[in-house]
C-alpha cells in the first residue's frame, strides 16, 4: 500500500545550493508548521541532536539509478548497489541527517549540520537517543571515509 506523507516543515536558511561537501558549520531553521501547537517541541530543548528524515525536492523521478555504479563516479571507489548510496538516487529520494539542536524558539528548530538546502520539506524528526544508535561494533569499507572526508569540513569563507 502506497504512503501518502506530508511536511511537518520546512528548512529554512543555511545553503541554498547542494554539493557535495563542506557542510559543517552550516546553520540553519527547520520551521515547524505553524498549524502545530508549540508543545509538539516542548522538552525538545534537552537534546543535543535530532533525526532528521527530509526529501530530495530539488531532483527528479529520472535521478533514480536502480543499479550498481561507482560512488561520485570515482572509478576508485568499486560500484555499489542504489541501498548502498546515500544520495538523491534512491527510489522516494529520501535523507536522514542528524543535525545538532542549538535552540529550539517556538515552532523554529535552530541547528547546525544539517546537509539540505533551503526550502527542502522535511517530513519528520525525533530526538537522538544514544540508545537507539548502532548496537554492536560498526564496521563499513575503507571508501565512505575517503569518500566524505571533506562532507563536514567548513568552507573557506572569502
Amino acid at each position: 500500500m502506497p504512503l501518502s506523507i506530508t511536511p511537518i516543515g520546512r528548512v529554512v536558511g543555511g545553503r541554498t545550493v547542494v554539493a557535495d561537501d563542506f557542510w559543517g558549520g552550516v546553520e540553519a531553521v527547520i520551521r515547524l508548521d505553524a498549524s502545530y501547537p508549540e508543545e509538539v517541541v516542548q522538552g525538545l530543548a534537552d537534546f543535543s541532536h535530532l533525526v532528521v528524515v527530509w526529501h530530495f525536492d530539488q531532483t527528479s523521478a529520472d535521478d533514480v539509478a536502480l543499479h550498481a555504479r561507482s560512488p561520485r563516479n570515482n572509478p576508485a571507489w568499486p560500484p555499489t548497489g542504489t541501498f548502498v548510496h546515500r544520495n538523491h538516487r534512491r527510489p522516494n529520494q529520501l535523507a536522514t541527517s542528524f543535525p545538532r539542536l542549538l535552540k529550539v524558539d517556538g515552532l523554529d528548530l535552530h541547528v547546525t549540520d544539517l546537509d539540505a538546502v533551503d526550502g527542502t520539506p522535511v517530513y519528520d524528526l525525533a530526538p537522538y537517543f544514544q540508545e537507539m544508535g548502532p548496537r554492536g561494533e560498526v564496521r563499513q569499507p575503507a571508501w565512505p571515509g575517503e569518500m566524505l572526508a571533506s562532507y563536514w569540513a567548513e568552507q573557506a569563507r572569502h
